[in-house]
């Protein structure tokens, strides 16, 4: 009996300390959370970072000149943070630059306002300040384009009905995840959203693209849309048929000059030319196309490993915006988390075993272009025969990337990687206090992770609160609407994951 109950003991004891040597691996280092806590609460940086990247550089339309400008300070930044092998790395043909120099809205006629709105990028500027009659062209079919015929020679049009908006944007506020909706997330219970196609196939339906080129025919000065359902808010995106041109010169200067208007402004217009009351209105816009096709660029920056050092751990956020504000959710806030991780780490005076690398993306926004280019030229993707599986394939450990607004991390998406959860969990318990205690095995998409997980490389995106910003690619994407304490948790986590990734034995498992 005593023998038996031995001989148990003795399996008991082998089997915990095989577990211990299986948790090896990816044991906490709480010494260097505890590095990473207070030189990321104590001496945080990210206030500055942010507000430097929203007050000075401000908006960073890919491959505008406000852009270059952005990425000659983030390389500087890098350097000055101690990051080594700072590289501005060129990823594709990027068409023509594009910068919004000056822009004025005015109505005049009945009543004199000034009014909120932007250009549309890559469209052309109006050559001096024009007064013009504003119409209304409700085009939705080619039978339509009858209607409007010789009707729009020399004016501004407005290029649909009344704008919905949507109050409960102002109603419900910044909210956190509940503890409800934290554990839906956790039992990967979220309905997997179905992609139902409700467009009726019509061959009369008409085209942005093709309705934009009648009113050029018919001689329209200029085009006004509303593309926001939110009071103040301007989304300010591309011409239509820019990415199919990839940013042509002579499509941009070709164009009429397009500017959306916030919701409230476009819809006053709409209702007075409904009653048949006469609108004028007064527009000056000034753009900047550039003369050559150039390259759009990544930015990069490392902290060289030791033993390992030819194995790469990397984090990343997408550095370009749209170009109505500096976007300060979408995504500043997400380099500004990334920057200060690598600060974090540089500062504390870790050795990691991996090199750790920074991205900070471009093209994100018009496609994933900067990130899917970058993994394909170093990496390779062994699901897609054309690019193939390249030699520094087995090389990557593990991509961490932030996209999803500026609020406080709550855990994070295994995107369908059961092999990493317990790692994940080990390395998400000093960050309970935090409130970062959820994963979820489901895949999320929509931004640069993506890039990595097609190629089948464990590239992973963290559960973020609703909270904070205004929305992105919109005009009131400010520094003030982002919680900066939820920024500074963010830092230190990221920090945290990369250096444990970095430290491991092996490479993060690859999911199968």
């Amino acid at each position: 009996m005593m023998k038996k109950i031995l001989s148990k003991n003795k399996i008991s004891i082998i089997f915990s300390f095989s577990i211990l040597l299986s948790q090896k691996n990816y044991n906490v280092d709480y010494s260097v959370i505890a590095k990473f806590r207070e030189e990321g609460f104590q001496r945080s940086e990210i206030s500055s970072t942010l507000s430097y990247m929203t007050d000075v550089l401000g908006a960073r339309l890919t491959n505008s000149e406000d852009m270059r400008r952005a990425q000659d300070w983030a390389a500087k930044e890098m350097k000055r943070i101690g990051l080594k092998n700072v590289n501005k790395e060129p990823f594709m043909d990027y068409g023509y630059s594009w910068d919004n120099l000056f822009f004025s809205l005015h109505l005049l006629e009945p009543d004199y306002q000034p009014m909120v709105g932007y250009p549309i990028a890559h469209t052309p500027g109006t050559d001096g300040k024009k007064q013009l009659s504003v119409v209304l062209a409700d085009i939705k079919t080619k039978d339509d384009l009858l209607k409007y015929k010789g009707l729009l020679k020399g004016k501004a049009v407005l290029a649909s009905p009344l704008v919905a908006i949507n109050m409960d944007r102002y109603n419900k506020g910044v909210s956190r995840y509940s503890e409800d909706e934290l554990t839906i997330i956790q039992n990967n219970s979220l309905p997997k959203k179905k992609r139902i196609n409700t467009r009726i196939v019509n061959p009369n339906i008409i085209s942005s693209e093709e309705r934009n080129i009648f009113f050029k025919k018919e001689g329209a000065e200029i085009i006004l849309e509303s593309r926001s359902g939110w009071i103040g808010a301007v989304r300010g995106f591309a011409r239509p048929g820019a990415k199919k041109d990839i940013w042509d010169r002579k499509g941009t200067l070709e164009h009429l000059p397009i500017v959306a208007v916030t919701p409230e402004h476009y819809n006053r217009m709409v209702r007075l030319t409904k009653r048949d009351i006469p609108v004028r209105i007064e527009v000056d816009i000034k753009t900047k196309v550039g003369q050559k096709r150039r390259e759009a660029i990544n930015i990069l920056g490392e902290i060289p490993g030791t033993d390992l050092k030819d194995e790469i751990v990397m984090i990343g956020a997408h550095y370009d915006t749209w170009h109505a504000s500096p976007n300060a959710s979408d995504n500043t806030s997400g380099v500004a988390v990334m920057l200060e991780a690598m600060r974090i780490i540089a500062f504390s005076k870790i050795k990691p075993r991996r090199t750790i690398r920074i991205a900070l993306w471009s093209g994100e926004e018009q496609g994933i272009h900067g990130s899917r280019e970058y993994v394909h030229k170093h990496f390779g993707n062994p699901n897609d025969p054309k690019v193939g599986k390249k030699r520094k394939y087995e090389k990557l450990s593990g991509y961490f990337n932030q996209d999803y607004g500026p609020g406080q991390y709550r855990g994070i998406y295994l995107q369908d990687n059961e092999h990493v959860r317990e790692i994940f969990t080990s390395w998400m318990k000093p960050f309970n206090d935090l409130g970062m205690t959820v994963i979820s095995g489901q895949g999320v998409g929509s931004t640069d992770h993506i890039a990595f997980d097609r190629a089948g490389l464990p590239g992973f995106q963290f559960l973020q609160d609703k909270t904070g910003g205004t929305g992105g690619h919109t005009n009131l994407d400010y520094f003030e609407t982002i919680p900066i304490e939820d920024l500074k948790k963010n830092a230190v986590i990221i920090a945290s994951f990369a250096f444990h990734t970095a430290m491991l034995d092996n490479v993060l498992p690859r999911k199968k």
